[in-house]
C-alpha cells in the first residue's frame, strides 16, 4: 500500500513507437520461492490487452517491471519507446496507473488532488476532467476518505484519464467492489475509452471484466505466459464437443484436445483449434455429435492452466525417468 505522492505515484513526456507501446523479450526476475520465466509480451499502441491471471501468477511482478519499479534479471523492456527502468522518468509521464491498492491522501479534497496533478503534468485537461466529474457523478468538494472504494476507483481513474496518458495501466481496479459499484466503474471506464484512442493495459483474476473492455488476451500462471491472441480469435477457436459413442469405439483424434471429459459413451473434448470439419470427421468416424458448445473467457482460462500444467508435470516426470 503506497500513498500518493508526486512523480511516483502519477508518473513522470515521451513521443512512444507507434507500433508497440509496450515490448518485454526474454523477460526474467526470480525470487526466493517465485520466479517470473522469459516472458515475450506485446501490445501495440492503440490496443485493449486483458492480462489474466490466478493471484499470485506475475501479474503485479510484470507490472512493477512495465513501470520501472523492479529491474529484471533477463530480459529487455521498453514502454513507449523508452528503455526500462533506465528510462522511466521520461516513460511515467506518458502512463496513467490505476491499482486497487493505490491510494490517494485521504483528508484533501478530489479537487484538491485535481490541482495537485494539474501542477505536474502540462496536458491536463480541465475540461475533460469537469466532465469525467459529472460522468463519474463526484463531488470535487467531497474528500478523498469520504468517498466509498467505488467512488475511490472512480477518482483515480479520472487523476489518471485527465492527463492524457498515451498508455493506460489497470492493475485489479475492480478488485473489493461490490457488484453494482464495479458494473457501474466497468461502464463508465467503456464509455469513456470508446471514445478514445487509448493504448490499455487491463491486469485482473476476473475474466468477465477484462472480456467487456479487451480486443486482445494474454493469460499468465506461474510466472509464464501461457497463451496470447486477439479476444475473438480465442473465443472463436475454443470449444467443448459432447459426442455419443457407439459400443466399444474408440474417441475421434482430433487436433488440439486438451482436455477429455464426460464418461464412458459420452464423452466431452475440449479443443483450441475448432473447425466446422471436426464434426464431419467424428460423424464418419461412427461418432455422434450431440452438441456443440461456445466457452467463455473464464472456461478458457481454466482449460488452458489445466492443460499447462499437466503438459509441465508430464515433462517433469520424463525427465526424472531420464535422469
Amino acid at each position: 500500500m503506497n500513498e500518493l505522492s508526486g512523480n511516483e505515484a502519477f508518473g513522470n513526456e515521451v513521443s512512444g513507437d507507434r507500433g508497440l507501446a509496450v515490448q518485454f523479450e526474454g523477460v526474467s526476475k526470480r525470487y526466493r520461492h517465485f520466479a517470473l520465466e522469459k516472458i515475450d509480451l506485446e501490445l501495440p499502441t492503440g490496443g485493449v490487452m486483458g492480462f489474466i491471471g490466478a493471484n499470485g501468477a506475475g501479474k503485479s511482478t510484470t507490472i512493477r517491471i512495465l513501470m520501472g519499479l523492479v529491474r529484471p534479471d533477463e530480459g529487455t523492456v521498453r514502454v513507449l519507446g523508452r528503455a526500462m527502468p533506465a528510462e522511466q522518468i521520461a516513460a511515467k509521464r506518458e502512463i496513467g496507473f490505476v491499482s486497487e491498492d493505490l491510494r490517494l491522501y485521504g483528508a484533501p479534497s478530489l479537487r484538491w488532488h485535481m490541482e495537485f496533478v494539474r501542477k505536474i503534468y502540462p496536458r491536463w485537461d480541465q475540461p475533460y476532467a469537469e466532465e469525467l466529474l459529472r460522468r463519474f457523478d463526484l463531488r470535487p468538494e467531497q474528500k478523498i476518505k469520504g468517498l466509498s472504494h467505488g467512488q475511490r476507483v472512480k477518482a483515480a481513474l479520472l487523476l489518471a484519464l485527465a492527463r492524457r496518458p498515451k498508455l493506460l495501466v489497470l492493475d485489479e481496479p475492480t478488485t473489493g467492489l461490490d457488484p453494482v459499484a464495479r458494473q457501474e466503474v466497468l461502464a463508465e471506464l467503456m464509455a469513456v475509452l470508446a471514445e478514445e484512442d487509448r493504448t490499455i493495459l487491463f491486469s485482473s483474476h476476473n475474466t468477465l471484466d477484462v472480456e467487456q473492455i479487451s480486443d486482445r488476451i494474454t493469460f499468465i500462471d506461474r510466472g509464464r505466459i501461457i497463451d496470447s491472441d486477439d479476444k475473438e480469435t480465442f473465443l472463436d477457436r475454443w470449444r467443448r464437443l459432447r459426442l455419443q459413442l457407439p459400443p466399444n469405439a474408440a474417441l475421434p483424434r482430433l487436433p488440439g484436445i486438451v482436455e477429455v471429459g464426460g464418461s464412458g459413451r459420452l464423452p466431452v473434448l475440449t479443443t483450441n483449434r475448432f473447425e466446422p470439419a471436426m464434426v464431419y470427421a467424428c460423424n464418419e468416424l461412427g461418432a455422434t455429435v450431440q452438441a456443440v458448445d461456445t466457452m467463455t473467457l473464464e472456461e478458457i482460462f481454466v482449460a488452458n492452466v489445466h492443460s499447462r500444467r499437466t503438459q509441465t508435470a508430464h515433462e517433469m516426470e520424463r525427465q526424472e525417468v531420464t535422469a
